[in-house]
């Protein structure tokens, strides 16, 4: 733009310089020098806002960038808790599964073999524990039914052990037989059927007369069926038929029988 200011400008000085005074001419050069100096000023003016723009846009695209970066880190952020909640879903789902088993396992016991049914109320536990038990309960009778609530919890050996204390301190209560019965139970849930067999016929040999032998016994032979041991357990499946025809643990016998011959 600077070179067609200065071509026009010198067009004119031919057209006229024929007429002009050496003033004219001084006067005018001077109004083009500050024409130009301003045309200058101005150039530069111009230069230095588009460099400023383009710093502007830099800026711009750098924090876009960085926006970009921060959207990035929380995606994965977030993208990493929905993997914990997932993660801790399956474990909650899976405690939920056990526990729901144990409950399962507890009424099969209760409502199936009828323990706690037909029997007295010693299978039941208070919703208290032995120190703060239901107002009237003994010492004896607060100590097995906290055994037998932790029992139902699904905690065996924690269970075993308070079984185990209470028929140190009560070796020939009401309750005995039935907490030898639920020390072989606890091994049984475990799958330490060998143990098992031996808690129970502690309860065969030490309460004879007691109501819990023909459940000790079907549960003797089903621990071998359990171990593979077909032989013995047919030997107790029929003792129990025997012994005890009318009730619910020969008819399971007499199922059990059918199944492995």
């Amino acid at each position: 733009m600077n070179k067609i200011v200065s071509l026009l400008l010198f067009a004119f000085l031919i057209l006229t310089v024929g007429c002009a005074t050496t003033k004219d001419l001084q006067r005018l050069h001077g109004d083009l020098d500050r024409q130009i100096q301003a045309l200058k000023e101005e150039d530069a003016n111009i230069r230095k806002d588009m460099a400023k723009a383009k710093e502007t846009q830099v800026s711009s695209q750098r924090n876009q960038a960085e926006m970009r970066a921060d959207v990035t880190e929380l995606r994965d952020s977030i993208q990493g808790l929905r993997g914990m909640v997932e993660s801790l879903r399956k474990d909650i789902a899976a405690l939920k599964e056990k526990l729901d088993n144990a409950s399962l396992k507890i009424n099969y016991i209760e409502n199936f073999l009828e323990i706690g049914k037909n029997h007295s109320e010693s299978d039941k536990a208070p919703k208290t524990g032995a120190k703060n038990a239901v107002k009237g309960k003994t010492d004896k009778e607060a100590a097995y039914a906290l055994a037998y609530e932790t029992f139902k919890k699904g905690e065996y050996e924690k269970a075993r052990g308070e079984f185990q204390n209470f028929l140190k301190l009560y070796p020939d209560s009401e309750y005995s037989d039935n907490a030898q019965f639920w020390i072989g139970e606890s091994y049984y849930f475990e799958n330490k059927y060998e143990k098992a067999i031996l808690e129970y016929e502690k309860v065969v040999k030490n309460y004879p007369k007691g109501n819990k032998v023909p459940y000790a016994l079907l549960k003797q032979g089903l621990s071998f069926l359990n171990l593979g041991d077909k032989a013995s357990a047919r030997v107790i499946l029929q003792q129990i038929i025997k012994e005890y025809p009318n009730t619910n643990q020969a008819r399971i016998a007499r199922a059990k029988l059918v199944e492995i011959k």
